[in-house]
């Protein structure tokens, strides 16, 4: 989501291309925690937003931040590669002397959110971390990792790849294409704290419009990633499964897209906002 165009000779140059990794980084480290493990139990068990904080706090302070440890490796990793690999593609894909139009940009969205599918192993174990069937199983991040491979092998990290694979590119090529039209919509900002306050709105517009977009496929996402050994079944199967168990209302896959949108509102902003102002301090 970054605004610096990426013809620039800032970019072009391989410090430059260096920075946008690192800023990445940076920003990807902003995390709504607590929010987020809400949102969790509401997309594994189709429960409300009460009854989510009612089993939180049956659980405990003390098992609130159990798991945060994967997310923020994932993330910091995440927006490293989608801000900086697919700028970096990008570049490979053009002719000589042209810039990046849409469809470039693009495919390049796709293969880094494609890349970006290796980082499931830390989605799967975030997954694990905060159920709370699975609390006294897995003691911590590095304990969950080592069960898995040692009782399931390597493939049980990659539970769930298809759905994220399905999520991350076509909603990296959206983002392509509404990012501008989000922002030439606002008010054009004549100073610098202008400047951030629209990165912030337009880019935490986008983000929360692509989390309601693409919420099911989270849905299907943590029910696969809840279960550990058997047969690996296909995103469909699982859909159908889940909209089975919730009478076939559309309402019920939902549960927990309001509180979605709001977390992703502020999260995508913030970190928007954080990389362009990353990106003219270092």
């Amino acid at each position: 989501m970054a605004s610096k165009e990426q013809g620039s000779p800032e970019c072009e140059a391989p410090n430059g291309r260096r920075k946008q990794y690192v800023c990445g980084g940076c920003a990807g480290m902003v995390n709504t925690f607590p929010i987020q493990k809400v949102l969790f139990r509401q997309q594994l068990f189709g429960v409300s937003t009460t009854e989510a904080v009612r089993q939180l706090q049956r659980d405990g302070m003390r098992t609130l931040y159990r798991g945060l440890l994967p997310p923020l490796l994932q993330k910091t990793s995440s927006m490293a590669i989608m801000l900086g690999f697919s700028n970096d593609m990008s570049r490979l894909l053009l002719r000589p002397g042209s810039t990046p139009g849409l469809v470039t940009s693009s495919m390049a969205a796709v293969l880094a959110g494609t890349v970006e599918a290796s980082l499931t192993p830390f989605e799967r174990v975030q997954t694990l971390l905060q159920d709370q069937r699975h609390h006294v199983r897995y003691t911590n991040t590095f304990h969950a990792f080592r069960t898995l491979v040692r009782e399931n092998g390597m493939r049980e990290l990659y539970r769930g790849t298809v759905s994220i694979l399905l999520r991350n590119g076509p909603s990296n090529a959206v983002s392509i294409g509404l990012r501008e039209p989000i922002k030439s919509s606002l008010p054009q900002a004549e100073t610098h704290v202008g400047q951030q306050v629209t990165d912030f709105i337009s880019s935490g517009l986008l983000g929360a419009t692509l989390g309601s977009l693409y919420y099911p496929l989270n849905v299907v996402k943590a029910r696969k990633q809840s279960q550990v050994g058997g047969a690996f079944q296909s995103t469909w199967q699982v859909l159908r499964t889940i909209c089975s168990e919730r009478g076939g209302k559309l309402s019920h896959l939902y549960r927990g897209a309001h509180l979605n949108y709001h977390r992703s509102l502020l999260s995508w902003g913030i970190i928007n906002a954080a990389y362009e102002l990353l990106m003219k301090v270092m």
